[in-house]
C-alpha cells in the first residue's frame, strides 16, 4: 500500500569515488584477461560486503595473509594500501602483485616516507587498526605514532617539537579530524601541516553534501557497509548537524518505522557503495510512498585515474595494449537521470554547486 507524499533529496556526490572504481576495475580486468587463473586479493578490495561478495561469486579469493597465496600466483593489493613489509612478502613468494591502492592513499604514503627521511616525527591521525593506517605506518614505523583522539596526545613521545608533522587517514570525518588537529596544534604550536589536506576529495565532498543537505531533511539514509569508515562518518556528520541518520547495507535492512512522520529524506552513500544498492533503497521507498526525487548537486565530480602500472605490465604480457586506458568516474547526474524516467519516478535536479572538485 502506497501512503502519503514524500520528498527524497538525493545527494550529489554520493557512492563510488574514482579510487574505488579503479580498484574494482583492476579485479574486473584481471578476471577478463586471466581466465581460469586464480585471482587473490589481500584484504577486502573495498569495504563493501556486496562488492566483495560479487567477486567471491566470480571466483576471487580474499586473504588476510600473503602466506595464504600460493607461490607464483596473482595477488591484488586493496584500495587501502599495504606496507613495504607486505610488498616484500609478495616478492619473496614470487607473486605477481597488482597494486590497486588509491592514488590518494599513495600520496599519504609518499609524505610519510619523505618526512621520515628528513628526520621528522609523524603523528598519524586515524583509526589504529584500519588497513590504511596499518599500511601507512608500515612505511616508517620508527617515525610514526597514531593519534585516534585528543586523549592520546599526553602519551606521545616527542623528541623535538620543531620537527613534527601530522598526516591523516584519507577517510576521516573532517569534523573529527579538525578536533584532533586543533588539539595537536594547541599541544605543539610548531607542528607542521601536510602540503595539502590528506582527507580525500571524495570523502570531503560527500561529507560536505550531508552537512549542507542534512538540515533540510527529517532523516538521512546512508547506503554503505558497517566496516566502511567513510560511510560511518557520513552518519556521524548528519547527527552533528542535528538530523537522525541510519546506515544500511541495502534495501533489505530498511524499516517502515524509520519513515513514520517523515516528510523529507536525504539519501546518500559511502564511496564504496554501488549504484544499484542506492537505487534499491529508492525503489523500496517508492513502493511505500508517493515519492518525488530531487538530486541536489553540491559538487560535480568528473575524476580520472590512470591504470596501475603493475596492471599494465600484466596486460602487455598477455598481448593487450593498455595505451590510453583510464578509469573515469562520471558525475552522478550523468549516471542516473534516465533511470528515474524508466521507473516513472518524478525527478529533478537542483544545482547548488559552489565550485569544482579536484581529484585528477
Amino acid at each position: 500500500m502506497i501512503s502519503g507524499l514524500m520528498k527524497l533529496i538525493l545527494a550529489n556526490p554520493r557512492g563510488f569515488c574514482a579510487g574505488v572504481y579503479m580498484a574494482i576495475d583492476v579485479v574486473d580486468q584481471l578476471l577478463d584477461i586471466c581466465p581460469g587463473e586464480p585471482i587473490y586479493v589481500y584484504h577486502e578490495i573495498v569495504h563493501n560486503t556486496h562488492v566483495v561478495g560479487r567477486f567471491r561469486d566470480r571466483g576471487v579469493q580474499f586473504v588476510e595473509s600473503i602466506d595464504d597465496v600460493p607461490e607464483g600466483a596473482i595477488v591484488v593489493f586493496s584500495a587501502h594500501g599495504v606496507s613495504p613489509a607486505v610488498r616484500q612478502q609478495a616478492r619473496d613468494r614470487r607473486l605477481t602483485a597488482i597494486d590497486a591502492t588509491c592514488p590518494l592513499v599513495t600520496k599519504v604514503h609518499a609524505e610519510a616516507i619523505r618526512y621520515s627521511r628528513k628526520g621528522f616525527q609523524i603523528l598519524l591521525v586515524g583509526h589504529r587498526n584500519h588497513q590504511e593506517v596499518v599500511g601507512t605506518r608500515g612505511e616508517a614505523p620508527d617515525s610514526i605514532q597514531v593519534v585516534e583522539s585528543p586523549a592520546d596526545i599526553p602519551g606521545l613521545r616527542i623528541e623535538d617539537p620543531e620537527k613534527l608533522i601530522y598526516l591523516t587517514q584519507t577517510t576521516l570525518s573532517t569534523d573529527d579530524a579538525g578536533v584532533i588537529i586543533r588539539a595537536l596544534k594547541e599541544a605543539f604550536p610548531s607542528i607542521k601541516e601536510p602540503p595539502a589536506s590528506d582527507i580525500c576529495y571524495a570523502t570531503t565532498n560527500r561529507q560536505e553534501a550531508v552537512r549542507a543537505l542534512g538540515p533540510k531533511s527529517d532523516l538521512v539514509i546512508v547506503v554503505g557497509s558497517r566496516n566502511s569508515s567513510n560511510s560511518v562518518r557520513l552518519t556521524e556528520i548528519s547527527e552533528n548537524v542535528g538530523t537522525r541518520a541510519v546506515l544500511v547495507d541495502d534495501a533489505s535492512e530498511m524499516q517502515d518505522a524509520w519513515l513514520h512522520d517523515v516528510e523529507t529524506v536525504l539519501l546518500t552513500a559511502g564511496a564504496s557503495a554501488p549504484d544499484d544498492l542506492i537505487r534499491g533503497v529508492i525503489e523500496w521507498i517508492a513502493a511505500r510512498h508517493q515519492l518525488t526525487v530531487e538530486q541536489h548537486d553540491v559538487r560535480h565530480e568528473d575524476v580520472e585515474f590512470g591504470l596501475p602500472g603493475t596492471l599494465k605490465e600484466v596486460m602487455r604480457s598477455r598481448g593487450i595494449d593498455p595505451t590510453g586506458r583510464r578509469v573515469v568516474r562520471e558525475d552522478c547526474g550523468v549516471r542516473n537521470a534516465s533511470w528515474f524516467s524508466d521507473h516513472a519516478i518524478p525527478f529533478s535536479t537542483v544545482d547548488l554547486t559552489i565550485g569544482a572538485s579536484s581529484g585528477h
